[in-house]
């Protein structure tokens, strides 16, 4: 534990105001029960088990504990508060101590040689003094992949706030910094972060005859309303160096009834790395693809290709054995209609191997595309499904039918988890590797490509099927991903 050599008076009356009222500030009533139950509930939504996190501002202990973290280190500059967390968690770690000051923390035994998964600022921003200053000491605690998870009070609720401390429903706090979530994006970006994505929770946070619970998860997370709600959450990560890293990767190609173009897909590839593997999984073609597969492998004995057939049906079970195969730090998928050109794949090696993102999407909607390169009514589709995923995912995508999409294999694994989550509900499997990175709050970035006509074979997407397939998804997206957090 640390003592706290100097404090602004504003946060003496802070600490004086908790442990003053400390029984109530820890206690759940039947006005705060909701509102901290569906705080820790989302928290543990964007929060992966079994990770190292950091929460500053604990309240009782509560929402560190939620989360199953592999290190909780918890941080309050109420000595009492913390005395109580760890007497309730003694599993976890609660230090006594004021995030501002950033030389005595990184002497502390745990936090100063602890670099965090998950660092959660929660209510503490509108105490902080220096809010750049406070983002530039958690910097310190964070290593490349951190995400920082700020949760705070959107600003328009401040008088009724007031008015429940009036009655007594709260307990009266001193003046709080009065923050937008464009406040904390801009002050975040001069820290050295970069906001990824911006949730709106708890449109009634209170219970209401049961209407909370419909209010909440309807209204509550659809465009307009959700910037009524209570609680604003701001993900961010820390700046990247965008220094290049040495990545072998792996290209994926699936292929069915893609005979004219096996030959072309390798030739047209560029050596945009040391080390290249290419993978193509066939699945029951009717055009000898399987075996030109075969022949182009043994012309070209210089290059690093694998082959398979798949057993199962569908482009999302050939990718998922490729990659149960991949030996390639940055997976990279590439549709054998070559619709996407090879040579573009260097852009997406690029934005993984400088650390600019950590999911990489293909947009075809960008550039003006050749006759007949997409059908109206697909274009129209994609368009669609674009603003839906946008609303769904808080990360903008413009296409999010493009096959093209590059990770890194680690990342794979991760996203593989979240299936647990959301159900094996993709037959294509673009979707599922979406929204896994969205959950996982991975960086999204589209490169611009330039869609080209087939210039062998027929599409083998069933535009109405296949759509009708779509908003099934999109259904179950909106309950996963808004409605049942």
């Amino acid at each position: 534990m640390f003592f706290i050599m100097t404090i602004s008076n504003r946060k003496k009356q802070y600490i004086e105001t908790v442990e003053k009222n400390i029984t109530k500030i820890t206690q759940y009533t039947i006005f705060n029960r909701t509102f901290r139950h569906n705080d820790r509930k989302f928290h543990k939504f964007l929060v992966e088990p079994d990770l190292n996190v950091l929460v500053v501002g604990i309240g009782n202990g509560d929402l560190l504990a939620s989360l199953n973290p592999a290190v909780g280190v918890g941080i309050d500059i109420s000595q009492k508060m913390v005395e109580f967390a760890a007497k309730k968690y003694q599993s976890l770690n609660f230090i006594h101590h004021d995030i501002d000051n950033k030389i005595d923390i990184l002497k502390h035994p745990i936090v100063g040689k602890q670099k965090f998964d998950v660092v959660i600022l929660s209510d503490q921003i509108g105490l902080c003094d220096d809010i750049q200053k406070t983002f530039e000491n958690i910097q310190a605690l964070c290593h490349s992949n951190t995400r920082l998870i700020i949760s705070y009070y959107t600003k328009h609720w401040e008088w009724l706030l007031k008015l429940a401390e009036a009655v007594g429903l709260k307990v009266k706090q001193p003046e709080q910094n009065l923050l937008s979530t464009t406040d904390i994006e801009k002050i975040a970006e001069l820290s050295g972060f970069e906001v990824i994505r911006k949730e709106y929770r708890q449109f009634i946070p209170f219970p209401l005859l049961g209407l909370d619970i419909v209010f909440n998860k309807f209204f509550g997370t659809l465009p307009g309303f959700r910037r009524l709600c209570l609680r604003t959450y701001v993900v961010a990560r820390p700046h990247q160096t965008h220094e290049k890293k040495p990545y072998s990767a792996t290209v994926v190609i699936p292929c069915r009834n893609e005979k004219g173009n096996i030959e072309s897909a390798i030739k047209r590839l560029p050596q945009f790395c040391d080390n290249i593997e290419i993978i193509y999984v066939e699945g029951h073609s009717k055009d000898g693809t399987w075996e030109e597969v075969l022949r182009v492998k043994e012309a070209y004995p210089d290059l690093n290709i694998k082959a398979f057939q798949q057993t199962g049906k569908g482009k999302a079970d050939a990718v998922h054995l490729a990659f149960s195969k991949a030996t390639g730090d940055v997976f990279m998928i590439l549709d054998a209609d070559l619709t996407v050109p090879p040579e573009q794949l260097p852009k997406f090696y690029q934005v993984i191997s400088s650390g600019q993102g950590d999911f990489v999407n293909g947009t075809r909607l960008i550039y003006p595309m050749e006759d007949q390169a997409m059908r109206f009514l697909n274009f129209l589709a994609n368009k669609t499904f674009s603003w839906l995923f946008s609303y769904l995912l808080s990360q903008r995508f413009t296409d999010t039918l493009c096959g093209t999409k590059v990770f890194l294999g680690s990342d794979y694994k991760r996203i593989m988890k979240q299936r647990e989550f959301f159900g094996d509900f993709d037959p294509f499997g673009d979707f599922e590797l979406i929204f896994g990175a969205s959950k996982l709050n991975m960086k999204v970035v589209e490169v611009p490509i330039r869609y080209q006509a087939r210039s062998y074979g027929e599409t083998q997407i069933s535009r109405f099927r296949h759509g009708v397939i779509l908003l099934r998804m999109v259904v179950h997206a909106y309950k996963k991903l808004k409605f049942s957090v």
